[in-house]
């Protein structure tokens, strides 16, 4: 960090004080969400519900500057773009001072290629980086509840076959008494994986909170079940007025289809709700990728990150 800094001189009566230790708290919601519903950011990571549920295993922090508010990721040691209205690049340039003050990186992820474009002279002070893997999946929710279309036929044939397999399913919301049920389900999920990946712990972790916190942090949800079985269930939020946000979606894969089920079910949960489904990143894994386009999405948000020129 210090090889990073050395040439930023910072004024010990302007330091900014936060982020303070305890990160996001419940009370904090309607700060954050006052921010979404007059900004409308499409990316999923601004979503209260994702930073409280995620903010242990990222290190979220947050505060505010010049009247936006800035959300700072530990793991990977960077602000997201402020949330509030646009910085010129010399606003950023002081931002990312700021940040190294506090005795952070100064790199700031987030920004939509729109920013870039309409600010060119942002190269002065910082190099421009594209994050595919890290791109936003942005589906019509009508598109995903109707499956309409020739490159959606695999998507009904399977639905039709787990309907066909398993003529007594239900579809219902997800209630209080089915958390301890789904839980065990996720558990049951990763420890018949031959290998657990740390990731999955950490999602683990992130959807006990969901649970815990589910009605404070606004969470619906629906589940599939056979008879008394569950054999997958999806959690879900609103980002913005007219996009929602698919946090949390288990299947169970002894029970083909069920995957299938689950997410046309859930659009048709919230076609009367919202426009757009936000169904997040596939952080560079193939086969999510795969999966992730095969339901041809509307548009994917590919975030850029601005690298400071120190």
């Amino acid at each position: 960090m210090k090889a990073r800094c050395d040439k930023v001189e910072c004024d010990p009566g302007q330091l900014i004080t936060f982020p303070t230790p305890s990160r996001f708290k419940l009370e904090d919601q309607p700060l954050v969400r006052s921010y979404i519903d007059r900004f409308h950011p499409e990316s999923c990571e601004f979503n209260f519900s994702n930073l409280f549920c995620w903010q242990e295993i990222y290190d979220y922090s947050w505060f505010i500057f010049k009247g936006r508010l800035v959300i700072y990721e530990g793991v990977n040691n960077c602000g997201f773009m402020p949330l509030g209205e646009a910085f010129s690049p010399d606003e950023l340039k002081e931002l990312s001072h700021h940040l190294i003050c506090m005795g952070f990186e100064p790199d700031i992820s987030i920004f939509p290629r729109e920013y870039v474009d309409a600010y060119p002279d942002i190269e002065r002070f910082y190099t421009i980086r594209e994050e595919r893997d890290h791109a936003e999946y942005i589906y019509r929710v009508d598109s995903l509840a109707e499956l309409t279309g020739t490159k959606l036929h695999k998507k009904r044939n399977l639905i039709s076959q787990f309907k066909r397999r398993n003529p007594d399913y239900s579809v219902r919301p997800l209630k209080a008494d089915d958390f301890p049920i789904a839980r065990n389900f996720v558990r049951h999920i990763i420890e018949t994986r031959e290998k657990v990946s740390q990731d999955l712990e950490d999602e683990f972790k992130a959807i006990e909170r969901a649970f815990d916190n589910f009605e404070s942090l606004g969470f619906e949800g629906i589940a599939l079940w056979v008879n008394d079985k569950l054999v997958a269930f999806c959690v879900f939020s609103r980002l913005t007025h007219d996009t929602y946000n698919v946090q949390f979606e288990k299947s169970d894969l002894a029970f083909k289809g069920a995957a299938q089920v689950i997410n046309q079910e859930t659009a048709k949960f919230l076609q009367n709700k919202c426009v757009y489904v936000n169904r997040e990143q596939d952080l560079g894994i193939k086969g999510l990728r795969q999966a992730k386009l095969s339901y041809e999405p509307e548009r994917l948000i590919v975030p850029h990150t601005l690298i400071f020129k120190t």
